[in-house]
């Protein structure tokens, strides 16, 4: 049997450099007294994954997985978490007793913490903006919060019949809009929540006649708030940003890698510091 007294994690992706998952597993680690523990960054591309998990010792205990190897993390494992199968993607690689991986998508549960914590109650009305990767991970939120429907609004009819697949997975009804009505069904919903990259989304910000009570979800962090995000501020609505997302999948991950209650408040200082984000609830 081999006696490991040293433990790794890491996260992997690319570009890679500007994660600050390390700040928040570290903080984590010290906080719970895991000395012994340490969390860095990788750069792999989805190509490159399967021969990095594979050259990996026994030391290793997780990994986080960012674009663009979320699908071939789910690949790569030898069992998955319902929902990262029903998602198709996973964020979360666990080393398990005698070497093999387990993948999980905490995005989800990341998703639905933050929502929950904003306010959101069930059978909400949600609208999606984008239908990419993070766009999978709010319908299966959505899913889980008791919405019958999601409304997804993209810019391509072709991403909106990818995501089709996920939503039968789910049991969840997907309503496609086009991207021309993105601010009708942003007023009319209880939820929004952007997935669509920077700059995307800036145009509609002076056009939405945001309803009051509703909760607005940007995934974005970077730079903040959006003028999306500040459109929404501005109407009342209670925002959550993707800085918050990134600490609530960061707890559902460093629970899993290391079998210990995370010490969130520690985790949540530590983003702080490195960000200065005042807005950080």
């Amino acid at each position: 049997m081999v006696v490991v007294s040293t433990r790794r994690a890491a996260v992997l992706g690319t570009p890679i450099a500007h994660s600050l998952s390390p700040v928040i597993h570290n903080a984590g680690f010290a906080a719970a007294g895991l000395t012994g523990w340490s969390y860095t960054r990788i750069e792999c591309a989805a190509a490159e994954l399967p021969d990095l998990v594979a050259g990996l010792g026994p030391e290793w205990a997780g990994l986080s997985v960012t674009m663009p190897g979320k699908e071939a993390a789910l690949a790569v494992a030898d069992a998955a978490s319902p929902v990262a199968v029903a998602v198709g993607a996973a964020n979360t690689l666990v080393r398990r007793p005698g070497g093999s991986w387990y993948a999980d998508n905490t995005d989800v549960a990341g998703m639905v913490q933050v929502l929950t914590d904003a306010g959101v109650l069930p059978g909400a009305a949600v609208t999606v903006l984008g239908a990419g990767g993070t766009a999978r991970a709010a319908l299966a939120a959505a899913a889980r919060l008791a919405g019958t429907s999601v409304t997804v609004v993209a810019r391509r009819s072709a991403a909106i019949d990818e995501l089709r697949p996920v939503a039968d997975a789910l049991g969840v009804a997907l309503v496609p809009a086009d991207w021309a009505d993105a601010c009708r069904h942003l007023a009319a919903a209880d939820v929004a929540v952007s997935t669509v990259p920077k700059g995307v989304a800036d145009p509609l910000a002076d056009a939405v006649a945001w309803r009051s009570g509703a909760v607005f979800f940007d995934a974005l962090y970077d730079p903040w708030p959006t003028p999306l995000a500040a459109s929404a501020a501005a109407a009342g609505l209670r925002v959550v940003s993707g800085l918050d997302l990134l600490l609530a999948q960061a707890v559902g991950q460093f629970e899993q890698f290391t079998g210990v209650t995370a010490p969130v408040e520690a985790m949540r200082e530590a983003v702080r510091r490195a960000t200065k984000a005042a807005f950080f609830s």
